[in-house]
């Protein structure tokens, strides 16, 4: 073999006798015992990036079967890389045009990377998404006198050499990799350090991904659930303390936000955010049915739930019970759109039937502000937007969409915003509409509007209600109190399950089974 094909490493052996006791898991929990090795070398900036296919993403790719477990790029941070490689700080940072390079030339510096890239050499056959590791584009090894010989595939100086899986994937350090562009003719001058683990399996790899970039740095924890979706399911940042639930926290809020403040929301303006009352308000002034913290509670117990009990998980934290097992890789702005929509079909559902309870609330003499004032959804008797109402239908469509995920192919919508193009740091409003529109066009939509429709014929008034007879009265006091959140989960599914639709009915009957509800 060529000698441009064979990399030296030394091999560090770091394993602990005291490790033998970690539960370790099996292939299905991508949780297998690691090596108790890892190799480390240097290679030039293009061969890596060749070698690991890291930045030969497309836009039509399946995020969920990417290769590795791999964080957004940043074209921003990966240009700022660039000019410090070639500046060096200060100047990398002050000046911004060539004028004021020249001008400050004196302040140029080397720019070192010191720092390792992290990887993991992967191991002949090994499967990602649908393809597997050919033999002929592993990474083989030879060992002699302590030095590790990697000798690379041949085919690796090929062009058009682009194979399904890469022997390589990279698990901290690709912005770095992105700042080396060939038009630069740096990328074969300059080398990086690596530390390479052996076949590591991916939920590792995340463990990797939390310790080096979370846990010393104090980065956003909403933004590294976003790049690494398996850190919602690990159960030992679950257990630590203040920092799964934190994350958890922090995301709905961010969507309760986006919920009460985007334009084409039901919910504008109409979550009590503050925790005002009528008096704090001012005369004349509705007060919101439910606040901002009860909100909050739902869609924790329900889409960020990451428990997968009973057959039944979060939405946004769950494994999902498909061919991947692995979480939905949504991120913040994906998420936030989808709770957006369902409102939306719930509200336009609603707006659109007339039957006895809708009209009897429509009949009061409330004035409701704003574009979305229909009283069968928003009136102060209305059941649906109180604290049990929303946890109900939250409760609903987590369970029913979590259950019908792979017949709605949730995990292929054909987003017009590709991944690389959402703002990372924050919610904008024209992707989140891009993406609403983009779940109206999907294969969801039909079975979210059937699920609405028959959800709208259920009795939604509260018990206080003044059209409510005596007996219709005692009926819907069963909602009030910590027991009515799961007496409205119990009704709303029998609801369900009366439905016309085969697969509705189906799938709420199995609901009711998985819940145990059935012999009650």
């Amino acid at each position: 073999m060529a000698s441009n094909l064979t990399i030296p490493a030394l091999k560090v052996n770091q394993w602990l006798s005291a490790w033998d006791t970690v539960e370790f898991g099996n292939e299905n929990e991508n949780r297998r015992k690691p090596e108790p090795y890892f190799l480390m070398f240097t290679i030039k900036a293009g061969l890596l990036k060749k070698l690991s296919k890291v930045y030969h993403r497309k836009a039509d790719e399946n995020r969920d079967v990417e290769i590795g477990v791999q964080r957004k790029h940043d074209p921003e941070r990966s240009e700022e890389i660039n000019r410090y490689v070639k500046l060096g700080y200060p100047l990398s940072h002050y000046a911004k045009t060539d004028q004021a390079i020249e001008k400050l030339n004196d302040l140029k510096m080397p720019g070192w990377l010191p720092t390792a890239i992290v990887a993991n050499i992967l191991k002949k056959g090994e499967i990602r998404g649908k393809h597997a590791l050919k033999d002929e584009d592993t990474i083989s090894f030879s060992e002699k006198e302590g030095i590790v010989s990697l000798e690379l595939p041949e085919s690796v100086n090929a062009d058009n050499w682009n194979p399904d899986v890469p022997p390589i994937e990279i698990i901290d350090g690709q912005h770095r990799l992105w700042a080396f562009n060939v038009a630069d003719n740096i990328s074969d001058e300059f080398e990086f350090p690596v530390v390479a683990f052996y076949n590591l399996d991916i939920t590792w790899q995340a463990y990797l991904f939390y310790t080096i970039n979370v846990k010393p740095k104090k980065i956003n924890r909403s933004l590294a659930y976003d790049l690494y979706p398996l850190l919602r399911i690990q159960e030992w940042l679950e257990r630590a303390p203040n920092t799964a639930f934190v994350y958890k926290e922090i995301r709905a809020q961010e969507i309760i936000e986006v919920l009460w403040s985007y334009d084409n929301s039901p919910w504008k303006d109409r979550i009590n955010m503050l925790g005002d009352t009528a008096k704090s308000i001012g005369e004349g002034r509705t007060v919101p049915n439910i606040s901002q913290a009860a909100f909050i509670r739902n869609l924790i117990a329900t889409f960020i739930k990451t428990t997968n009990n009973k057959g039944l998980g979060g939405l946004f934290g769950a494994k999902l019970t498909d061919e991947y097992n692995s979480p939905l890789s949504w991120n913040r702005t994906q998420q936030a759109a989808f709770i957006v929509y369902i409102w939306e079909i719930m509200y336009d559902t609603v707006h659109n039937v007339h039957n006895q309870w809708s009209d009897s609330l429509r009949a009061h003499e409330e004035i409701l502000d704003g574009n979305f004032n229909d009283q069968a959804f928003f009136s102060k008797y209305s059941l649906i937007s109180t604290d049990q109402g929303v946890r109900g239908f939250l409760h609903i469509i987590n369970d029913m969409i979590y259950k019908l995920s792979s017949s709605v192919d949730l995990r292929n919508i054909k987003w017009t915003i590709d991944n690389e193009e959402i703002k990372e740091d924050r919610i904008d409003p024209a992707d989140l509409q891009s993406m609403v529109t983009d779940l109206k066009a999907s294969n969801l939509a039909e079975i979210m509007i059937t699920i609405c429709t028959e959800l709208a014929k259920f009795d939604w008034r509260v018990s206080s209600e003044p059209g409510l007879s005596a007996m219709e009265r005692r009926r819907q006091m069963v909602f009030k109190g910590s027991s009515g959140y799961k007496e409205l989960r119990t009704q709303l599914l029998q609801q369900l399950n009366q439905s016309q639709n085969e697969q509705i009915r189906n799938t709420a009957n199995e609901i009711i089974i998985d819940l145990g509800y059935a012999a009650e």
